[in-house]
């Protein structure tokens, strides 16, 4: 009997698999080969003696997967909690303040529990007639306290979604019922690994990898087959189908019910013909089409992969990019009329750090960033252009559209240039600073033009205008730790000399204790073609630490105080997140 550990992402790259063997000294018979194992010898003497006896199977589906309550399994269950405890209170190095679930998960970062659907009371003024439908939003939500090291990035994803009806308000939170979530549920506890904070020291990061590898090998979890990722980061509404996603997976499938309750669907592959394993959570969407376009990034090469899923909601062929040098993180990407920009950023995934017990994750700061374009109906990456662009390490596009006839192309986007290697491990320090960048493709010459002296990120256009020359933009105002304390809209036809901060012409402060969400805009009347670019509404998620009280505020985006015309008062707290979504009444009843 043998068991084979590899990975599904190298069917087409079998050169790049280097396979070690070892035999269970007790069972000469039963032989493991995994690509990992070989280089956890200790961990190996201590695991595999309690496993001598026990029949491992090929983990290809659920039906296969030994049960929970099997009594060899549930002993193995305890067996390795009291390894994975051992780790945690002995073995990982004193815990960085980033990944200190105790600072971490403190303030409104601190997990909530789910509310089933739960009437709201309007406290301030009357829900506009527009907002028929739902607002969700998205955002790390650990289901359990971690008992050892945890980044801010690592929570379970949860869904605060309000549903308006005439006036009407519902609100409710709900974990994405993902792979991790039900395994780890079961189970009672953490166990999945993290790429953020898992590697905590080379002692813990050997005993880490060590014990995941006898979870995979006893059938606990196949994070191979059915992934591992959080879908704790956005939303999106793709092929007539709502997502929640994060870009270690794929997108998991959402339904909002009629009584506003959020059932998890599953994990969704859009019906391609060959197995992926992830893909953005930022995906681009065009109104005119119905298609998306998204990417992926991986460890091997091609370490990048850009593809389209049609609008019927299938994924087509893979365009892949091997003159990628590197893993670069590509947590977002830009998308025009023509063409997909892509960074290649100094934040890199380096397999070679974790020898270091230290996250792969890292910058290179003597790397040059460049921006890549390619046609958007591309077949291969012939007709890809790349342009260095020092100083940019973009994490949130805009958007993105194209001039004098698709010669220049101008993005509007977040920048992590300042203290960028310090980002990961001291989010308090991030410094994102929202800049327009223009793009020649004739001359490949790149510009930079700072937007406001605030730092701001998190930002927002009306849908309508994706991938179009939009006039307007709406950014979270950003202060320590990743705390949204208000929203400035930007007007992207102003000179620097037009306004006392460059192109800002209103902004509101939510107040002295009060954080709030990414804004999403949304139009007065969504199929008025003549409306105004700015004529509809602001809606975010605000908490007020002083009353202990969580709130939808609705903001009126002409306003030069952006004016709230109603506020929501919500039955639950609202704990810090990512990115949300507004989803009209006739798209969810195509759910």
């Amino acid at each position: 009997m043998e068991v084979k550990i590899s990975s599904s992402i190298l069917p087409k790259y079998p050169q790049l698999m280097n396979v070690y063997s070892l035999e269970i000294e007790n069972n000469p018979q039963t032989k493991i080969k995994s690509p990992i194992l070989s280089t956890f010898h200790r961990i190996k003497k201590l695991v595999l003696p309690y496993t001598e006896n026990l029949t491992l199977k090929k983990q290809s589906s659920s039906k296969e997967r030994i049960p929970l309550g099997d009594t060899k399994q549930s002993s193995l269950a305890t067996f390795f909690k009291s390894i994975d405890d051992l780790i945690c209170t002995s073995i990982d190095l004193p815990l960085h303040p980033s990944i200190d679930p105790e600072l971490v998960l403190s303030g409104n970062f601190a997990p909530v529990d789910e509310l089933p659907p739960t009437a709201c009371e309007v406290v301030e003024g009357s829900l506009p007639s527009c907002l028929d439908g739902a607002y969700i939003r998205n955002g790390p939500n650990p289901q359990f306290i971690p008992r050892g090291p945890y980044h801010l990035f690592d929570g379970d994803g949860m869904l605060h979604m309000i549903k308006i009806t005439k006036g009407k308000a519902r609100f409710c939170s709900r974990y994405v019922k993902t792979y991790k979530y039900i395994v780890e549920r079961k189970m009672g506890y953490p166990m999945f690994p993290s790429v953020f904070s898992s590697f905590n020291g080379l002692g813990a990061t050997v005993a880490r990898l060590g014990l995941s590898v006898a979870r995979v090998l006893t059938g606990q979890f196949d994070p191979m087959n059915k992934g591992f990722g959080l879908a704790n980061t956005s939303l999106a509404l793709i092929g007539g189908r709502l997502f929640a996603l994060g870009e270690s997976d794929l997108p998991y499938a959402i339904k909002v019910t009629s009584d506003g309750d959020i059932i998890t669907l599953g994990r969704h592959h859009f019906f391609s013909d060959e197995p992926f394993l992830s893909m953005t959570a930022h995906p681009k969407v065009d109104s005119n089409t119905g298609e998306a376009f998204a990417l992926r990034y991986q460890v091997i090469p091609p370490f990048l992969m850009f593809f389209k899923i049609d609008s019927n909601g299938k994924k087509q062929p893979d365009v892949p990019i091997f003159s990628m040098n590197s893993t670069s993180l590509i947590h977002d990407f830009a998308l025009t009329k023509n063409y997909v920009l892509f960074p290649d950023t100094q934040i890199l995934i380096d397999l070679k750090e974790i020898t270091r017990g230290r996250s792969p994750v890292r910058v290179d700061l003597a790397k040059v960033p460049r921006v890549g374009i390619i046609p958007r109906y591309a077949n291969d990456e012939s007709e890809l252009r790349w342009i260095e662009t020092p100083g940019f390490n973009m994490m949130h596009c805009i958007n993105a559209w194209e001039e004098d006839d698709g010669d220049k192309i101008i993005m509007v986007a977040s920048n992590l240039n300042s203290l960028v290697d310090q980002t990961l491990e001291r989010l308090g320090l991030a410094l994102p600073m929202l800049e327009k960048i223009t793009v020649c493709l004739k001359s490949k010459t790149f510009q930079r033009h700072p937007l406001s002296t605030e730092v701001l990120d998190l930002g927002v256009i009306n849908p309508a205008y994706a991938g179009k020359k939009s006039r307007y933009a709406y950014a979270g105002i950003v202060a320590p730790p990743l705390e949204l304390t208000g929203v400035i809209k930007i007007d992207l036809s102003l000179s620097t000399t037009d306004s006392s901060d460059g192109y800002a012409m209103a902004s509101r402060l939510y107040g002295q204790g009060c954080s709030g969400s990414e804004a999403f805009f949304v139009a007065r009347e969504p199929d008025n073609a003549a409306a105004e670019e700015d004529d509809g509404y602001l809606v975010a998620y605000v908490h007020d630490e002083n009353t202990q009280e969580s709130k939808l505020l609705v903001m009126d985006a002409k306003s030069p105080t952006l004016e709230i015309v109603c506020a929501v008062k919500l039955p639950g707290r609202v704990p810090a997140g990512f990115h949300g979504l507004f989803v009209e009444e006739s798209d969810l009843n195509k759910l």
